[in-house]
């Protein structure tokens, strides 16, 4: 299992390797003092520990970016994920990727965030951090 970003990226078909390494570079751009790491098998960027928006390469080819609290967004072009407050877009192409959109939805993450840090601790009730 790939243990860098980079490797992460690499270890997929060139389409794929392109789409990730598109995002990574937005995701670094917009994103510049997140902690980032691969967490559970998959390239994860962090505040203060805790995950705000990641990627993974679905067996189709496709690659998803997952917003951990991007129901908040309000953003129709992210979707809903799984029962908590996350929301995904799914690219299949490198020309796919909107720099303007990403960058909004960027923002947002940092800005808006449910506090999945303690979720465990909370026995999973999620509570927002800050003011927004």
């Amino acid at each position: 299992m790939p243990n860098t970003i980079p490797a992460y990226n690499k270890a997929h078909t060139a389409g794929e390797n392109k789409i990730c390494a598109a995002l990574a570079k937005h995701i670094d751009k917009g994103l510049p003092k997140a902690e980032k790491k691969i967490w559970h098998g998959h390239p994860v960027w962090f505040d203060d520990g805790n995950p705000l928006v990641g990627y993974s390469v679905r067996k189709s080819g496709a690659v998803v970016l997952l917003f951990w609290s991007g129901r908040a967004f309000d953003e129709p072009d992210l979707e809903p994920e799984g029962s908590f407050q996350a929301a995904q877009a799914v690219f299949e192409d490198v020309s796919d990727i909107k720099a303007t959109k990403l960058a909004r939805w960027l923002r947002k993450a940092k800005k808006m965030q449910w506090d999945y840090k303690n979720i465990v601790k909370r026995r999973g009730k999620l509570e927002k951090i800050g003011e927004w």
